[in-house]
């Protein structure tokens, strides 16, 4: 009876724990772009008033390994297989990302001046959908925000195979001096492949532990507030040394407002024409609107002389896709609604 007795104890006291962990993370994920905005903000308050945080530049990688690793943690990994038998929505997903987006920021490139360093900046950003926050958004706007969850780790995959095949044919010749392959292989392996490995590991320890399943349940509170701290980190190391930087970021501002407009629509189309139902078909305008500026973050700080101009792109795509994302929550949801 005793043990009993200490076992339903221990299982009401978890319970109360999830119970007390699950509004914490639920006040975390719908107050995201006001939480990044904050850091943005502080970030670059500190950086004005106090010299010297460019000194900060070397703690950016640590940060964007911590956030990448907290962010792949909360992706289904075990579940590719799974996500791949809804073969209407991966071919709606897939087209939008991988086809019509690219058809889209080719139509848009010619609009950028001709810096093939600023080109790559924007390239980074806008071919590579996002795999993280974009989840708590879609389920926000009323999509499928589970289908979308399900199908990460596809987007992950298709980005990392078909990035360099996309900057290969935007820049031709010009990406050969600004890509060059051992950076991008480091940075590839140290701050994407190993991350994701080691958190594949973590979600097969909470598979067959108590223990493990408690501490993913508490680290499920941090993929927030740590990429408000990149978002902080970087802007505390970017600021102070943007110069030219800050004015060439603004002149690429209406390619991104033009992007966060159109690509949407071209997402929502091609869901309803592969016949999907409302909340899928939006799941899919929100991946093609939302792109994975911070993931690819490391990519862009591995360019030799890319800063600070590419991190200046990355943080400029970032807000302009945050207040985008106010809009969408609100015009998405109302979409194919009766």
């Amino acid at each position: 009876m005793a043990c009993g007795q200490y076992a339903g104890q221990g299982r009401l006291h978890a319970r109360a724990k999830l119970a007390a962990v699950l509004p914490l993370q639920n006040f975390l994920e719908t107050r995201q772009p006001f939480l990044y905005f904050g850091a943005v903000a502080a970030g670059a308050a500190i950086a004005l008033l106090v010299p010297g945080t460019e000194a900060l530049e070397p703690a950016i990688n640590p940060a964007l390994a911590l956030m990448l690793f907290l962010t792949f943690l909360q992706l289904p990994l075990a579940t590719l297989g799974r996500a791949l038998r809804d073969l209407r929505f991966i071919a709606a997903l897939l087209g939008a990302n991988f086809v019509a987006v690219p058809l889209l920021v080719a139509w848009l490139v010619p609009w950028l001046p001709a810096d093939p360093m600023l080109r790559l900046g924007v390239l980074l950003v806008l071919l590579c959908p996002c795999i993280d926050y974009v989840v708590a958004f879609a389920q926000l706007g009323r999509a499928d925000a589970r289908l979308l969850l399900a199908a990460t780790p596809v987007l992950l995959v298709a980005q990392m195979l078909l990035l360099p095949v996309y900057l290969a044919l935007f820049l031709g010749h010009a990406a050969d001096g600004l890509v060059q392959a051992e950076p991008f292989v480091q940075a590839f392996v140290w701050l994407i492949a190993a991350p994701l490995l080691l958190a594949g590991l973590c979600q097969r320890w909470a598979a067959g532990a108590r223990a493990g399943g408690r501490v993913l349940g508490a680290l499920a509170l941090l993929p927030v507030p740590a990429t408000a701290l990149v978002l902080l980190v970087v802007v505390l190391a970017v600021l102070p040394r943007l110069d030219q930087a800050g004015a060439q970021a603004l002149r690429v501002l209406p390619v991104y407002v033009g992007f966060a407009v159109v690509a949407p629509a071209m997402g929502w189309w091609l869901g309803r024409l592969a016949r999907l139902p409302a909340a899928a078909a939006r799941a899919v305008a929100f991946s093609a609107a939302t792109r994975n500026a911070l993931v690819v973050l490391p990519l862009a700080l591995a360019v030799p002389g890319g800063m600070p101009l590419l991190p200046a792109l990355v943080v400029t795509q970032t807000l302009v896709e945050l207040v985008a994302e106010l809009v969408y929550i609100r015009v998405l949801a109302r979409w194919g609604r009766a």
